[in-house]
């Protein structure tokens, strides 16, 4: 393994002082050592910046979406490889190892997937975790993710699409699968902390989500009608229907929530298109 090739983690924040130490500790206790942490914050009003600066951490001031801020961090970015992070995500600690291990394995890998595993304490957040336990188990073409890149791949294809909020993070690996390269996946897991204070909060991220989703959909060709914009249509729930039966409770709970989810990106996409944003 190329122990000398530097991986740049960029970090982007609004308001993170609860989550932000833990995620950076994480990022610190990593099996590979030539790492550098950039963090872009978008005018947090708490602690956030203080205690990133207080563990040694670079610090920019940028927005006014989550695009935008990644893109600068990429720009500042001194490594050969990107990894980007939400606040509320802490690594195990073999993350990057693994990632650059499969990157050096074949030069026509292009991005990363690592799998997310929830931390759930309140009901909605166990209901999420569950909902994700199904996509993890092997992964699963119509929701995964990539956030680890080759940086000249990443701006080979333009890096974020900054006039999508939400569903850039499908977007750009799926330039980058477009773009001739192939997408791997490491089995290393990122711990995602739900945060779900309640089933309205999910409905309003889905509304905000969806405002420029239509830019998404048009852009890759997708049907509004899809297994990527409606959860119920999505293979992964009915392959595993034992999954379903052995868990009656957070299953129904789980629907319920899509329904909510559903309603709020609807009425968002309805919006968006009607403000034609």
């Amino acid at each position: 393994m190329e122990r000398n090739t530097k991986v740049s983690v960029v970090i982007t924040t609004r308001n993170e002082e609860d989550v932000i130490d833990s995620l950076i500790k994480s990022i610190k206790k990593q099996n590979y050592s030539n790492i550098e942490i950039l963090l872009v914050d978008n005018k947090s009003s708490d602690q956030t910046v203080k205690i990133a600066q207080k563990n040694q951490v670079r610090t920019f001031s940028f927005g006014p979406e989550r695009s935008t801020q990644r893109n600068l961090g990429a720009k500042k970015a001194k490594g050969k490889y990107l990894l980007f992070l939400d606040a509320d995500m802490e690594l195990s600690a073999s993350v990057i190892e693994e990632c650059v291990r499969v990157v050096n394995k074949n030069k026509q890998i292009g991005a990363v997937i690592v799998p997310e595993m929830s931390v759930a304490i309140t009901f909605w957040e166990k209901v999420k975790a569950f909902e994700r336990s199904f996509y993890n188990e092997s992964g699963d073409t119509i929701t995964d993710a990539a956030r680890f890149f080759r940086k000249r791949v990443f701006w080979q294809v333009g890096g974020y699409d900054e006039t999508i909020t939400g569903p850039e993070d499908w977007d750009l690996p799926e330039l980058v699968a477009k773009a001739g390269y192939e997408i791997a996946r490491v089995t290393a897991v990122i711990y995602h902390h739900e945060r779900i204070p309640s089933l309205l909060m999910l409905g309003r991220k889905k509304y905000y989500y969806a405002l420029k989703a239509s830019r998404y959909l048009q852009k890759q060709n997708i049907s509004l009608i899809s297994p990527k914009t409606i959860y119920f249509f999505r293979p992964i729930f009915y392959q595993r229907w034992r999954k379903l039966a052995s868990q009656p409770i957070l299953s129904l709970a789980m629907f319920i929530m899509f329904g909510v989810e559903l309603m709020g990106g609807g009425v968002g996409y309805l919006v968006g298109r009607f403000r034609n944003e």
